[in-house]
Order: C-alpha cells, then sequence, then structure tokens
C-alpha cells in the first residue's frame, strides 16, 4: 500500500463468473501482465466475497489511458470470451480519486 498522488482514477471491475471456467485462468493472468504493461497503470487489487462475487480495482492516471487499455485488442479479445463463456454478469464503474489519505504504523 502507498500514498499516491491525486487525482487518479480507479476502474472497478464487479463480476460473478458461470460454471463455464475452462481456460479463464490463463487468460486472466496473462490480462493482469498486459494491464500491468500499459502506460498510465499504476496497479490492481482484487478481492472475492464470501457469496462468489469478484471485486477488481484497476488504477490509472488518466482516462485516456484507461481508454487505451480499454482499446487493446487482446483485452477486447478476453473481454468477448468473458461474455461468451467466463461470466453471468459484470459491472464496470470509472471514478475519479479526488483525495486520498494514507497511513503506516512506523
Amino acid at each position: 500500500m502507498e500514498k499516491l498522488n491525486t487525482p487518479y482514477y480507479a476502474v472497478i471491475f464487479t463480476s460473478r463468473q458461470s460454471a463455464q471456467i475452462e481456460g479463464y485462468a490463463s487468460v486472466a493472468e496473462r490480462m493482469k501482465t498486459l494491464c500491468a504493461a500499459q502506460p498510465g497503470f499504476i496497479k490492481m487489487v482484487h478481492a472475492t466475497t464470501d457469496d462468489g462475487e469478484s471485486v477488481t480495482t484497476c488504477y490509472w492516471t488518466d482516462l485516456a489511458s484507461i481508454s487505451a487499455w480499454k482499446a487493446n485488442r487482446e483485452h477486447q479479445a478476453a473481454q468477448d470470451q468473458g461474455i461468451a463463456r467466463w461470466y453471468d454478469e459484470y459491472h464496470i464503474e470509472i471514478a475519479r480519486i479526488e483525495r486520498s489519505y494514507y497511513w503506516q504504523r512506523s
């Protein structure tokens, strides 16, 4: 965890997987690597709730970087597979972080 300079942006991807997850893990791992290599990428955080909802938040320096990631052809192919096979539902939100607070025990 680290203090980030504001403003920055968060793309929040909330999803529920379908029963068909064959091939998902390798594509998800590739997307993590590819995303982290994109200009403007800051970090990615992932969590899964007890009821199976998955939340991945990617932090970016600016909206242009988010648009470039959305337009990435390999990312688009992964999205198409997600819609066709891996997800029962998903929701994407984009938020601008105006203020951020950080504390660390010394």
